[in-house]
């Protein structure tokens, strides 16, 4: 079963926190080995914004990781973004090939190229919403596309919560700089042509 926006949006509201398995400090690690944190001691201060960064992403990706190593790779996502090397993998391309694809592209291009990236949760839901109003699908034909446009890569609801942290992230003082999903947006569509 595919976790749609709206459960995030759900999630992020429930009074009872999620377990706890990881920490601030796990996705620093994770950050400084890495090499995308400029100066590790900006961190030290919780109310730095990249500390508030990793808080929020390990409020979002940290119930959906069961290992460190699956944090990681999440968090990579992030920090990583090659729409022709993306397109170029088989299982990737195999998406795009799918009836209402191309639709779900045009119709997501168009709403983050003309309105804007994605925020917060309630736009990524407008944006789910707008796309449900223009084309007749629904589920995987909706959501791998779009995962694959802005996270990268197709998957489940694990990678929406990826998608939640990109425009956040490219504002902050990173070593690498951070797509935003406008610019992955345009990347993805210049690679697809």
């Amino acid at each position: 079963m595919h976790e749609e926006p709206e459960d995030v949006a759900a999630e992020e509201t429930l009074a009872a926190p999620p377990e706890v398995r990881f920490s601030v400090q796990d996705v620093n690690d994770i950050a400084t080995r890495r090499g995308w944190l400029v100066d590790h001691a900006m961190v030290d201060n919780e109310s730095f914004p990249i500390h508030v960064w990793f808080a929020r992403a390990l409020t979002l990706l940290g119930p959906k990781s069961p290992t460190l190593d699956h944090l990681e790779s999440l968090l990579s996502l992030v920090f990583h973004y090659d729409a022709a090397a993306n397109l170029a993998l088989p299982e990737n391309r195999s998406v795009l090939v799918r009836t209402g694809a191309r639709e779900v592209i045009r119709v997501l291009a168009n709403s983050i190229l003309d309105d804007g990236g994605i925020s917060d949760s309630d736009r990524f839901k407008s944006i789910i919403d707008s796309i449900k109003a223009a084309v007749p699908f629904r589920s995987r034909v909706i959501f791998h596309p779009l995962r694959l446009a802005l996270a990268g890569r197709t998957g489940e609801g694990e990678l929406d919560r990826v998608i939640l942290l990109l425009d956040p992230a490219s504002k902050l003082p990173f070593s690498v700089k951070v797509k935003d999903t406008r610019e992955r947006m345009l990347e993805f569509c210049a690679a697809l042509d």
